[in-house]
């Protein structure tokens, strides 16, 4: 019953906080009645008074004023100098670029968003179909999430009690293996459909001016990850001390950071944090039903039914996620089924961190995935394309990133080497 009325109400268009709120609401209400419900308040404030979420706002804000003072564009001129000069030069520099650019939003949507309005054109105005451009902006922007610092590794590390500074150092390889591996399938497609290609190659003088001029944008992901990997700070600490590098650079460096800009993006960063906020809280009642049922350990005894073999079971999780992950928020899906699956990943003998990385990269690659995904909405709102076109462009580059999905999480070393070198 439970499942038809949040069901109904996203059918019917139902913000999806109200729909997890009013689902919850019922489902206690089915337990113990109107006595019941009056627990609601506390289950929420609960959900959220987990220190390090205060890290995610001050993650955006600094997001915000790094773009604002026209980062995006050195980054960009930067990748441009050093893979431009290959056939299907601007499609390399756009992995890199989201690359360097992860560092400045860790979120997905944001860089689909920000390359939407600025690389696609440019690429398109030097012979890319439309389609072509988006997929390619589309593969790249699930890098941002991946590479630290990521939002969502702030998430799932907060309610799972993992450490964040050890999901950075997890994820510092998979984004750059899914920017190289992006890469590969541009290179493999070049001449067959004819990529443009830069007449020359940047001289060694142009690639270190265009570093000068990005070394300010790149310095800072190196401060937070540096910061929270060897201890020096927490997620939060170093949050707040990325968002006053920002305002540094902003008003004394390139001096364009002004009172109003910066209210704007505090507004914008308030708008989008209570939105992510909102839908913890509201996710937390749902969850307090789903516990009290046992519905976790059902799932899981399901899971074990169909197979012992944990590879199986991993494979199943893995599909769960990216099944979901294209119809529902992934902060959603992080509250909702990570506790239920996190403890099945640890009866299989899978490390938190490994599982933890499994589970953000399945969501990642969920938001660029046909039909539905977040960010292929996001690049035809920006750019006019339509939905049907970016998704069949953009096939070979999910079909790597899921062949990558799947070796990292049967392969575990590739993905722990870095975490265990620095302790985790």
């Amino acid at each position: 019953m439970i499942g038809f009325i949040f069901a109904g109400l996203m059918l019917i268009g139902a913000p999806i906080a109200i729909a997890l709120g009013i689902a919850g609401l019922a489902g206690m209400y089915d337990v113990g009645g109107a006595h019941f419900t009056s627990l609601a308040p506390s289950k929420i404030f609960n959900g959220l008074n987990i220190f390090p979420f205060l890290a995610m706002p001050f993650f955006i804000l600094a997001g915000e004023i790094m773009n604002h003072t026209g980062i995006t564009n050195r980054l960009v001129y930067l990748a441009e100098a050093l893979v431009g000069h290959f056939r299907g030069g601007l499609a390399h520099s756009n992995m890199v670029a989201s690359v360097f650019f992860s560092g400045i939003t860790g979120s997905a949507t944001a860089d689909a968003a920000a390359f939407g309005r600025t690389l696609v054109p440019a690429m398109v105005k030097q012979g890319y179909t439309k389609d072509y451009a988006c997929a390619v902006t589309a593969a790249g922007s699930i890098i941002g999430p991946t590479i630290p610092p990521s939002g969502l590794m702030v998430v799932y590390g907060s309610l799972m009690g993992v450490s964040i500074g050890g999901l950075f150092a997890t994820g510092i390889l998979p984004g750059i293996l899914v920017c190289l591996v992006c890469m590969a399938i541009i290179a493999s497609m070049g001449k067959r459909k004819n990529l443009p290609k830069m007449s020359e190659r940047a001289t060694l003088k142009e690639v270190l001016d265009h570093f000068k001029n990005s070394a300010l944008a790149l310095l800072m992901p190196l401060i937070i990850l540096g910061g929270i990997v060897f201890g020096i700070v927490t997620p939060t600490e170093a949050a707040s001390i990325a968002v006053a590098y920002a305002l540094v650079i902003g008003t004394f460096i390139y001096r364009n950071l002004t009172i109003n800009a910066l209210f704007q993006m505090i507004v914008r960063t308030s708008q989008i944090s209570a939105v992510i906020y909102l839908i913890i809280g509201s996710a937390s009642i749902l969850g307090w039903w789903l516990s009290f049922n046992q519905i976790p350990q059902m799932i899981a005894d399901m899971f074990i039914a169909l197979s012992d073999n944990p590879n199986v079971i991993l494979a199943l999780i893995i599909a769960l996620l990216l099944t979901v992950g294209m119809i529902m928020d992934i902060n959603v899906m992080l509250v909702i089924l990570a506790p239920i699956l996190v403890p099945l990943t640890a009866e299989i003998g899978m490390d938190p961190l490994h599982a933890g990385i499994v589970f953000i990269l399945a969501l990642n690659i969920s938001l660029m995935t046909p039909p539905i995904g977040a960010c292929l909405f996001v690049l035809s709102s920006v750019t006019g394309a339509k939905i049907e076109g970016i998704s069949k462009e953009l096939m070979p580059f999910l079909i790597g990133q899921l062949v990558l999905l799947f070796a990292i999480a049967f392969f575990p070393d590739i993905v722990l080497f870095i975490p265990r070198l620095l302790g985790y």
